[in-house]
């Protein structure tokens, strides 16, 4: 390697590169492979690090894949994930999102919404809705929550979801749950969205979905830590809720206990 090159010129390209593809990253480790100035090996690990966790995730994403393939295999045409969040909550709606992905284009980085940052999720978001067959939410606010409890209002937003979307699916992979009142078959799996691509992607959209929704809701009820607790009992949401008792969105039958009601 000509030393006539500045290891400045390497690190701006490196910096260049678009990590998210292996080939480039390939492309540059053969570059500079024999290269044996320290700053220079270094960028060429860095480089060969992301190279093998891409291998890894592209390896984990076909097994996900994978999972869904038998039940193509058996001539259904939409396989549709399904999943919710917000069950645990003392604030606003529970939503869910059912995806049909297709079935000859992979996504990478589908995961459990839980397992993903915040950056990623939308990242994903994005994607998921720009590539899907077809995708639809259901939300059912806490009032309705109070009215029918938390479990069957999660059932009920699954429902809206499954009925909003443009394609009707052949089977419904579903994250642990049998959906009543649905006339599709129905797989449930227990931890879907950590084995199925077409969970995991339903999982991504409803989980920032909501999370847009609270933070809105912040804006409308300030202090209740909507915008970072996404309505989950943190200690600043709970302080304000013993402090200024609860806001239009509380589940009243979530917080009985906490405000000392019976």
């Amino acid at each position: 390697m000509s030393n006539e090159l500045k290891f400045s010129d390497i690190n701006n390209e490196f910096k260049e590169l678009d990590t998210t593809s292996s080939q480039a990253l390939v492309k540059f480790i053969d570059k500079y492979i024999n290269d044996t100035r320290g700053n220079v090996s270094k960028l060429v690990e860095k480089a060969t690090k992301k190279h093998e966790a891409i291998l890894e995730e592209v390896a984990r994403t076909e097994l996900m894949y994978a999972f869904e393939d038998k039940y193509i295999d058996l001539g259904n045409e939409f396989i549709c994930g399904i999943d919710e969040v917000g069950r645990g909550p003392l604030a606003g709606p529970v939503v869910a999102a059912a995806v049909i992905l297709p079935k000859n284009e992979r996504i990478l980085y589908l995961n459990d919404s839980k397992q993903l940052s915040k950056k990623k999720r939308e990242e994903l978001y994005d994607i998921i809705l720009d590539k899907a067959v077809a995708y639809a939410i259901g939300v059912v606010s806490e009032t309705v929550i109070d009215d029918i409890n938390i479990l069957q209002a999660t059932y009920k937003a699954m429902q809206i979801a499954i009925n909003n979307l443009s394609e009707k699916p052949d089977v419904l992979l579903n994250d642990a749950v049998k959906i009543p009142d649905i006339d599709i078959k129905q797989v449930p799996i227990i931890k879907g969205d950590t084995l199925s691509a077409s969970i995991a992607a339903a999982s991504i959209v409803a989980k920032v979905t909501r999370d847009r929704m609270m933070e809105e809701y912040e804006n409308i009820y300030p202090g209740y830590d909507f915008g970072k607790s996404a309505g989950y009992g943190t200690p600043n949401h709970i302080k304000k809720l013993k402090e200024d008792g609860p806001c239009d969105i509380h589940r009243k039958t979530f917080i009985k206990k906490i405000l000392g009601q019976s």
